[in-house]
């Protein structure tokens, strides 16, 4: 039989994502280096597949403890931008279909810029349902923070196309009449609450970065309207702009 080449097997691991394939044991035995470097690499990434798929495992947890309970339309909801001193309050609420299997979806902090947007579009491609609420800054001032983001959660829960029967919620308790978990943490305990913050954050991340052409020198672009070095060098060179929350620290004491 003629031996296989290390380019060869290097290709055919490529397409091997189980340990099970009788051609691993095999290629263990072979003695040449090349060959037990890609077995190495290639072992490396299943550990990488299986940690990703025990994860997801674990993150579902609380979406089928609900199913069990008679649940079908299990909704995560999840908010972003409570801290930042400019822009809106972004809130999204997703529901997920009972076989979701995307593999990296976590609490959104957790995960690079690039990383997100790649989720951002699977999870629009699979979602049953994704419901967007926002609260702009001058509702944020009028009401405060914890309110306007209670507010852009409700308003993300009516923006779903179907009512859902049961809501998963990072750190809150919305007044419906759903019955309701509120779950400390959750972007990271729940696989839909962690999807719903993938996308609060890549579409309140995108508006910031059109708020920075409108409204350069603080650069929104970069941190999102947080308070960093470049931001508060910004309103301290040229003042506050129309989206600054005027009842943040140090704005407050600009006005």
């Amino acid at each position: 039989m003629k031996t296989e080449s290390i380019q060869q097997i290097k290709a055919a691991l490529a397409t091997i994502d189980t340990r099970d394939d009788e051609r691993i044991k095999l290629w263990q035995a072979d003695e040449r280096n090349g060959v037990q470097q890609a077995l190495a690499q290639w072992d490396r990434k299943i550990q990488r597949h299986e940690k990703a798929m025990a994860l997801l495992e674990e993150m579902q947890q609380f979406e089928n403890k609900a199913r069990t309970q008679g649940h079908r339309l299990i909704v995560g909801i999840d908010e972003v931008g409570r801290g930042p001193l400019a822009g809106p309050v972004v809130a999204a609420a997703v529901i997920l279909p009972e076989k979701f299997q995307l593999l990296g979806v976590n609490d959104s902090k957790k995960l690079s810029a690039k990383k997100r947007e790649e989720l951002y579009d699977e999870i629009q491609n699979q979602a049953i349902s994704i419901g967007i609420g926002m609260v702009d800054h001058d509702k944020i001032d009028e009401i405060n923070i914890y309110q306007a983001s209670k507010l852009a959660m409700g308003i993300a829960l009516e923006d779903l196309c179907f009512i859902p029967d049961y809501l998963l919620i990072d750190a809150m308790k919305l007044d419906v009449n759903i019955p309701q978990e509120s779950l400390i943490k959750g972007d990271a305990r729940s696989v839909s609450i962690a999807a719903a913050s993938i996308v609060a954050k890549v579409i309140r991340d995108r508006l910031m970065e059109d708020y920075a052409k409108m409204y350069p020198g603080y650069g929104f672009e970069n941190n999102a309207g947080y308070g960093t070095k470049e931001h508060l060098i910004g309103l301290e060179t040229q003042g506050i702009c129309t989206i600054h929350r005027k009842t943040f620290a140090p704005i407050k004491d600009m006005c």
